[in-house]
């Protein structure tokens, strides 16, 4: 069998799983944690994923016929309800995880059941996420954690959190930290929304205080939370790049354009601008996806990442600029509290709302700075910056 033919086959055999779930299970009239349920029991949850584990062993690429057509159909997206378990905790929990553990985790992260937020960042370590100081003390099968954690997508509606700590402070900062999936409603998590220039409270901060979790909720072995952190990261930037292409400024301000029939030229040459990058970005993506195996993406996903951060941000800028006076007039300031609705209502928002949002796109999830940092020592090959901390014992690490 020639590789195009099994490729061809491969494809029908995605089609007919398809249409066998949309007759078996109507989205009009299944509840959505079923549907969604049984997209997963029938492998096209993520289809390069194994078989019994929401997946079919399949190339990756295949699954962009499954949303497609789901979403054709008018089906529920279990990324739209858990963005960050969807895309970056099933990989990590996949590559990491036990058999135990991949039962445990994969299905309700799909079905929404149990929604996922992200325990990376600290006050003190941001771009700099070795460097995190909560701290992690083993005592028998549990482990006692102190610390606090911020700008944590989500986590107030959050069941799980993938939480880095530092376990071993007498090792350099890379090597002494421990990944954790934990329960976010166990004694001692408390969860304090950030307001933001939307008026919603998105981001968070987090504080843990002698928070118990097993060990059995570990991912990877004791001081190997760098290397789990990676897998987290790169899906992460796989995520953001992928969000370029939803519903993108570029059709909005399209819209926009032609609706007040704008005839100003600089104008014109900014949505010229706009369009071109869209679809650069737009063949890079695919590109890359092509290219991409059933494992953790590679340091190119840094380069989608920094064009989904400019594309939104110019994107929205121009919009709020083609709509004059009007795009001044976003007046839902009121603090409210963030809810599953207000993730499902993104995918369509208000352009004065996302031209204000869009202001996070270049921090969050690795800062612009740092992505082209990995693209030019990892990809380039440049000489990295001299770290003189790198070596030492986190211990003896100077910290404000």
């Amino acid at each position: 069998m020639t590789v195009d033919t099994a490729t061809d086959a491969e494809a029908t055999t995605v089609r007919e799983a398809v249409d066998r779930l949309l007759a078996e299970h109507p989205p009009s009239s299944t509840d959505r944690v079923a549907f969604l349920g049984a997209q997963f029991d029938a492998g096209l949850a993520w289809v390069h994923f194994p078989e019994g584990k929401g997946g079919r062993g399949l190339r990756r690429g295949l699954q962009s016929i499954v949303n497609r057509r789901l979403e054709e159909a008018g089906a529920p997206s279990a990324a739209a309800g858990n963005p960050l378990g969807y895309s970056m905790g099933a990989p990590t929990v996949l590559a990491w995880g036990t058999e135990e553990q991949h039962h445990r985790y994969l299905r309700p992260l799909f079905t929404g059941e149990e929604r996922w937020c992200q325990l990376f960042s600290e006050p003190g370590a941001g771009s700099d996420l070795a460097g995190v100081a909560t701290r992690a003390v083993k005592d028998g099968d549990t482990w006692t954690i102190n610390g606090q954690k911020v700008w944590n997508s989500m986590a107030s509606i959050s069941d799980i959190g993938m939480l880095v700590a530092r376990t071993d402070p007498e090792k350099a900062k890379h090597s002494g930290l421990t990944y954790f999936v934990i329960d976010m409603h166990a004694p001692g998590v408390d969860v304090r929304p950030l307001r933001q220039m939307t008026g919603e409270a998105e981001f968070n901060e987090v504080y843990l205080t002698d928070t118990r979790v097993p060990d059995a909720n570990r991912l990877g072995g004791e001081g190997e939370g760098w290397k789990v952190s990676l897998a987290t990261l790169m899906n992460e930037r796989v995520m953001f790049a992928s969000e370029s292409m939803e519903i993108g400024p570029v059709d909005k301000a399209l819209a926009i354009y032609h609706a007040r029939e704008t005839t100003d030229p600089e104008l014109r040459s900014r949505m010229i601008d706009l369009y071109v990058r869209t679809r650069i970005l737009g063949l890079s993506n695919a590109r890359a996806a092509a290219n991409l195996a059933a494992g953790t993406p590679g340091p190119e996903g840094s380069t989608g990442k920094i064009g989904f951060s400019e594309i939104n941000q110019l994107g929205y800028e121009l919009c709020v600029d083609l709509m004059g006076d009007e795009g001044a007039l976003y007046d839902d300031y009121e603090m409210h509290e963030f809810t599953v609705e207000d993730m499902h209502a993104r995918r369509v928002p208000d352009v004065r709302r996302s031209f204000l949002r869009s202001r996070a796109n270049s921090i969050e999830g690795g800062t612009s700075e740092i992505m082209r940092n990995i693209l030019a020592e990892r990809v380039l090959g440049l000489p990295p910056e001299h770290r003189v901390d790198k070596d030492r014992p986190f211990s003896q690490v100077p910290r404000n």
